[in-house]
């Protein structure tokens, strides 16, 4: 009996070890891609709501409305500063992309 509970053992190990392997290696192959889509989503953000805000007038809360059909624009904060006029947008731990007004030109991003 106490070979059979030394192989139970080592099974239960591998049973837990190999579907987080396997989540692991997904998580590593997947991040860059993920970085890569949360900047786009951060800079359409950033843009769209500086020139919602700035530009047509509305308030912080009426712009982000507008993006929340588009994916990853549901992971997307925004903070609005007013004296810069200035919208940064950030996806939490992956992206950040500021866009600021230029009078002439729009926003423009950072």
């Amino acid at each position: 009996m106490k070979g059979d509970a030394k192989i139970r053992i080592r099974f239960s190990r591998w049973l837990f070890a190999l579907p987080a392997a396997l989540i692991a290696f997904y998580v590593a192959v997947s991040w860059p891609g993920w970085q890569r889509e949360a900047g786009q989503a951060a800079g359409l953000g950033a843009r769209m709501t500086c020139s919602c805000r700035y530009i047509e007038g509305r308030d912080l809360d009426s712009c982000q409305s507008d993006l929340a059909g588009i994916p990853w624009m549901a992971l997307v904060r925004y903070t609005d500063d007013p004296q810069m006029r200035r919208v940064t947008a950030s996806v939490p731990m992956m992206a950040s992309k500021s866009a600021v007004l230029k009078q002439g030109f729009g926003c423009l991003p950072e």
